[in-house]
């Protein structure tokens, strides 16, 4: 199993996808269903040996949670917070360029 990329907090993007996102959860390889996973075109779908991240994300059109595997995130490099609504759930505050997670939900 290898260590994760990106930490709790980062803010990150999807390599391929107009969507951003800041990290709440690291799953050390890849945990949803397998419908789900066969979703992704064959093309495209990445392998499950490798950590996936749950996201609050949002594009241009609205604020969504997303999976993702760490092969299709980058780090965001905006320096600007995400606007989903449920980041004060997670997270204290935005502080440089992450989110500093609230004690409860710290790993």
């Amino acid at each position: 199993m290898r260590q994760a990329k990106f930490r709790i907090g980062e803010v990150v993007r999807h390599r391929v996808y107009p969507f951003r996102g800041v990290i709440f959860d690291v799953d050390p390889v890849f945990n949803n269903t397998e419908e789900w996973y066969r979703s992704i075109p064959q093309e495209v779908r990445p392998s499950k040996d490798q950590p996936f991240y749950h996201l609050l994300a949002e594009n241009a059109d609205t604020t969504y949670v997303a999976y993702v595997s760490e092969q299709n995130l980058l780090v965001d490099g905006t320096g600007k917070p995400v606007s989903h609504p449920a980041v004060r759930q997670f997270f204290d505050r935005f502080e440089g360029a992450r989110y500093v997670p609230k004690p409860r939900a710290a790993n």
